[in-house]
């Protein structure tokens, strides 16, 4: 008989809202990159030129509707992922095969999407609304349009959950302890959230791109098709806009995460026997 612990339900949604936290201006400037329809500013360049026209708060917009996307879409699939796959582990005797932690991740982010796609999509228009003029902002949203867009959204948010990122953080985990030159620390636990955040970035960028462009459009684009074809005039590497500081957004946030969520577990978690 031994003595572990597990995640709580919530402890995803918390670990990930800590790394929003850190990683946010990265995201506002991966945003505004990809919504240009030509390749007019780097990331540095636009980064100052925020700074410069708003102030460095302006780094900072939309922050709130990202903490509430945290504790709703994140919230959702690390719940769904790790309640599931740890009362199988306990059940199994041994980790869950990696087809089935995938299958369960996609669930996890399939849900999690059709829950957080809203606040992703206010999250967004925060952000953009920061280079337009201020008679051009979209500080409120039309009920009818906001529907739209999210429901257009969800679409892409469901496909964007099959890119693995917890069954590749699980996965990767597993083969680093399974070395037997590492034990469950940090360490380890950063190892295998490089690796988990580097797969997701690659695998994501195009659908976020395109998600992006769809979120911010008012009538431009009439379905994620249509999205997909117009970004898709613009040459291949429309569908990588972005891609630098999406990387330099993604694999901090998910090494913060992971690391968050391993330290919460292990101090704070819930105590099974196995």
């Amino acid at each position: 008989m031994q003595e572990n612990r597990v995640s709580r339900w919530y402890f995803g949604g918390v670990s990930s809202s800590a790394a929003a936290c850190v990683t946010h201006p990265l995201d506002l400037i991966k945003v505004h990159l990809q919504t240009q329809q030509e390749v007019r500013m780097r990331m540095i360049g636009m980064t100052l030129n925020v700074v410069r026209r708003e102030g460095f708060l302006a780094l900072y917009s939309g922050l709130t509707a990202s903490l509430c996307r945290q504790m709703t879409y994140s919230l959702s699939r690390f719940a769904i992922y790790e309640t599931v796959r740890d009362k199988m582990k306990r059940k199994n005797k041994g980790p869950m095969p990696f087809h089935q932690k995938v299958l369960l991740g996609a669930f996890g982010g399939f849900t999690g999407g059709f829950i957080g796609t809203p606040t992703d999509l206010v999250n967004v228009r925060m952000q953009n609304d920061v280079k337009m003029a201020a008679e051009f902002r979209r500080n409120s949203l039309k009920n009818k349009e906001t529907k739209q867009k999210a429901i257009n959204a969800s679409q892409l948010t469901q496909c964007m959950c099959v890119l693995l990122q917890l069954a590749c953080y699980d996965q990767s985990k597993e083969l680093v302890l399974a070395t037997g030159y590492l034990t469950d620390n940090i360490f380890t636990h950063f190892l295998a959230s490089v690796f988990a955040g580097g797969s997701a970035t690659i695998l994501c960028q195009p659908l976020d791109v395109v998600k992006t462009r769809l979120m911010n459009s008012e009538v431009q684009y009439v379905s994620v098709s249509h999205c997909l074809t117009e970004t898709a005039k613009l040459g291949p590497n429309a569908f990588y806009k972005g891609l630098v500081p999406a990387a330099i957004r993604l694999i901090p946030h998910t090494v913060l995460t992971f690391i968050f969520l391993e330290q919460l577990k292990q101090h704070f978690g819930e105590m099974v026997i196995t």
